[in-house]
């Protein structure tokens, strides 16, 4: 699991899967170790068909309780109706063109889909079949009368599936189907919000071949993209070059630069339609005065040569200048200093300087290539904290908690 995905804050809430007759039954189970890991309470229902590709046992196993049986398998005569009185969100994953069928007509012959149609909350549905089958007008029809009812789909995504055929049906990204699921277990208290967010350093060419950067990850901009997302908002990350996976979804777009002139362009372009602006990026300063065409030889520098800097714009603060009434500017510091009380000498002059709204501090050691993340978070309000050692999604709720305070 990805750090910046793992959000360990569900333990409050339980999830109800269900799992439909294909080959990508199998993977399944791998959804409910990854729920678990946030602390989400996991129950399963598979269908007849599913039991023929994966075992119940294998969920028991993986800790997912209950895992419901057949119909008229139990003395107890309302589980069937269980998971609707006890369930936050549903996910039914992988779900066959079978089920998409029942749950469009409103059958209920079946544990699952009598417990789907018994179910209030939250339904996410990723599909997985023959392309031909996903493409069949009466396929379409379903998923198309499942949507107006506010079912929420993922995928199925385009490729080989397991009898060779080509098309779109295969199961969607494993990723995308934890965080629906993750989505439909968090209040929307950001719905309506667009959040411009900047991650990750930027990178200044020199050469053809050699350029100036530094060592950031972007995991805690990513963080606090995602998380942003699945409270509601509309995200758009600015990207410089990371290798970091995000949400495919209409709600959040990614936007890759590199350098620290094109990360100001873009964002800038972004600002205007934007409620919040979150400064991440480990933007380089300066950049080299650009050697010319080609890669610089060797043989050309004797014993050495030295290189002209260039300054680059200082991007939160342009930005900050540029706002507009109501809009919350949030800056990062990464500091190279002994202790916290001068992390938070830092981070008050930058809350000064660079007119933000809000400032969070780390020090170089405490956050660069880690995991987790030791902040000082100090306001424009004269609000200030220090945060324990974190795993960075949970630093990422806690700063949009704050950031909500400041919404007018």
């Amino acid at each position: 699991m990805e750090k910046h995905l793992l959000f360990k804050r569900f333990a409050d809430k339980r999830l109800h899967m269900g799992v439909c007759g294909s080959v990508a039954a199998f993977r399944a189970a791998e959804l409910v170790h990854r729920w678990q890991d946030t602390g989400a309470n996991v129950s399963a229902t598979l269908t007849a068909a599913a039991q023929k590709f994966i075992s119940p046992l294998t969920f028991r196993a993986l800790g997912a309780s209950p895992v419901y049986g057949d119909m008229f398998g139990s003395e107890e005569p309302f589980e069937h109706l269980e998971p609707g009185q006890i369930a936050h969100a549903m996910v039914i994953a992988p779900a066959s063109a079978d089920m998409l069928a029942r749950l469009a007509h409103g059958l209920a012959d079946d544990m699952l889909s009598a417990q789907a149609l018994a179910f209030d909350g939250p339904v996410v549905v990723a599909p997985a079949m023959n392309p031909r089958m996903w493409r069949n007008p009466a396929t379409q029809a379903n998923v198309e009368t499942l949507r107006e009812r506010g079912f929420i789909f993922v995928g199925p995504d385009s490729g080989v599936v397991a009898c060779h055929d080509e098309g779109q049906g295969r199961l969607a990204d494993l990723r995308m189907i934890y965080l629906a699921g993750l989505k439909a277990l968090t209040p929307q208290d950001m719905e309506g919000r667009t959040v411009m967010l900047t991650l990750g350093p930027t990178r200044e060419g020199w050469d053809d071949v050699r350029f100036w950067t530094n060592g950031s990850t972007g995991t805690m901009g990513a963080s606090i993209a995602v998380a942003a997302w699945l409270r509601g908002a509309e995200v758009h990350a600015v990207c410089g070059p990371v290798d970091l996976w995000l949400p495919d979804d209409p709600a959040f777009h990614r936007h890759d630069v590199t350098t620290a002139s094109q990360m100001l362009d873009r964002a800038r372009m972004l600002w205007p339609s934007s409620d919040a602006g979150v400064f991440t990026a480990a933007v380089a300063d300066f950049r080299p005065e650009p050697h010319g065409p080609g890669k610089f030889k060797k043989d050309r520098a004797g014993d050495g040569f030295t290189l002209s800097f260039l300054p680059n714009a200082d991007i939160l603060r342009t930005l900050a200048e540029e706002r507009s009434e109501g809009q919350v500017v949030v800056g990062f510091a990464a500091e190279s200093v002994p202790d916290m009380d001068a992390l938070g000498v830092a981070v008050h002059h930058k809350l000064e300087t660079k007119g933000a709204d809000i400032v969070v501090g780390n020090r170089i050691s405490d956050g660069f290539g880690r995991a987790a993340n030791r902040v000082y978070v100090a306001d424009a309000q004269g609000r200030d904290e220090v945060w324990p050692d974190m795993p960075k999604p949970q630093v990422a709720w806690k700063l949009i908690d704050w950031m909500r305070t400041l919404f007018v």
